[in-house]
């Protein structure tokens, strides 16, 4: 979903549009050109990700955008018809319309198998979501479980930082070699996928979710360059343990030795695991209460059952607490496809938002504006006719 390489670079292609909106001399393109020119462009393969932050810094500072860093909001209130943010250090703000535009994460949480956390004490093992100190782990053996594209890129990031084995561990007997996403993008689907039915909906992200998403070929090959590298595969982990200064790992094939463990596991995403919601994620509508799938799959039935605008529906149609609340995130991807935390999605998804968003202002003003509509009556054509 555009995710961030471990060392260093967005796994997009550098030509897909983001966050100009058409202003061409917003673009990233538009950006990088201007300091190394046509032909820094066409040398360019991957868009590296501390340039890519230099780049929203710059497109921030252009359009003057009123940003507070270091703000987090720990719990939304509704109240009277708003919401009361609550922020983290005490402060709390008032908001008629609050927008969660709040990344891959922002739906839910990183998953850590239970196995694990039951078994291990928290310094053995990391997800692959965490800041991983990989240069304090030199000289150190180290084993990495999922087959996703971060699997990989945290390999390889170990690797050159002096980390002596990073063993990957997959429960696939084969490699994902397939990116849907990739098909995605050329066939019109990220932009039209809004309009198709629940029903067409469910099974193409239930085939999205079943191919995984393979690493780049680049990232791949840099992490099996390493001659302490090794893909495990058909693998999965059926025990962890502590054995003194080690932690064991049960495989079908055997055991092995490590001295820290890194997760590629993915995340879930459901309203209940964010804090911020608790006060209303009872109340939102899932998946699994509109949609009658004929192969339930769980962890689509979780996501948010999101309006047209990437508004929150309520699970009771009377229910008023919800308006105003707005999932720009990784939740949206049932509903909205493709949109809120995929760069590729970007372009189509941010209309979709604002008109969301601005539509829905307009109907609570509409008594207001309508009946200042039909009082209207300010004269324009100011000749007297006929003349006295």
């Amino acid at each position: 979903m555009g995710h961030l390489c471990a060392d260093g670079d967005l796994a997009h292609p550098k030509h897909l549009g983001a966050i100009e909106q058409g202003v061409a001399s917003l673009s990233f393109r538009a950006w990088w050109e201007a300091q190394h020119g046509a032909g820094g462009w066409e040398a360019l393969g991957k868009i590296p990700r501390r340039e890519w932050m230099a780049y929203l810094r710059w497109y921030r500072g252009v359009l003057r955008l009123p940003v507070r860093n270091d703000a987090r909001v720990a719990l939304i209130e509704p109240v009277d018809g708003i919401h009361k943010l609550h922020l983290a250090g005490g402060e709390t703000l008032l908001a008629r319309k609050v927008v969660l535009a709040t990344g891959i994460q922002g739906g839910g949480h990183w998953h850590t198998p239970p196995m694990i956390e039951e078994a291990l004490a928290p310094h053995r093992y990391a997800h692959t979501a965490d800041a991983i100190d990989y240069a304090a782990l030199a000289g150190k053996r180290i084993a990495i479980l999922g087959g996703g594209a971060s699997a990989f890129d945290n390999a390889q990031a170990a690797l050159s930082a002096g980390v002596e084995v990073a063993h990957v561990f997959m429960r696939r007997k084969r490699m994902p070699r397939i990116n849907p996403i990739r098909f995605m993008e050329r066939a019109g689907i990220i932009p039209r996928y809004p309009v198709l039915d629940d029903a067409a909906k469910y099974q193409l992200m239930a085939a999205f979710f079943r191919h995984n998403q393979p690493p780049t070929i680049d990232m791949f090959e840099a992490a099996a360059a390493f001659p302490g590298f090794e893909l495990h595969l058909g693998s999965p982990w059926l025990a962890v343990e502590e054995t003194g200064d080690s932690v064991r790992v049960s495989t079908p094939h055997g055991r092995h030795d490590y001295d820290f463990l890194v997760l590629s596991t993915g995340l879930v995403t459901d309203p209940a695991l964010r804090p911020e919601l608790a006060l209303v994620q009872d109340r939102i509508a899932r998946w699994g209460d509109r949609y009658p799938a004929p192969e339930p799959n769980p962890l689509l039935d979780a996501h948010p059952y999101l309006g047209p605008g990437f508004e929150l529906l309520a699970r009771d149609p009377d229910d008023v607490l919800l308006h105003g609340l707005f999932a720009f995130n990784y939740s949206a991807l049932i509903s909205l496809g493709l949109s809120a935390s995929a760069i590729s999605g970007l372009k189509h998804a941010l209309p979709r938002l604002v008109s969301g968003v601005a539509d829905q202002l307009f109907r609570d003003d509409e008594a207001a504006i309508l009946a200042d509509f039909h009082a209207f009556a300010e004269p324009e054509f100011t000749v007297e006719w006929p003349r006295a």
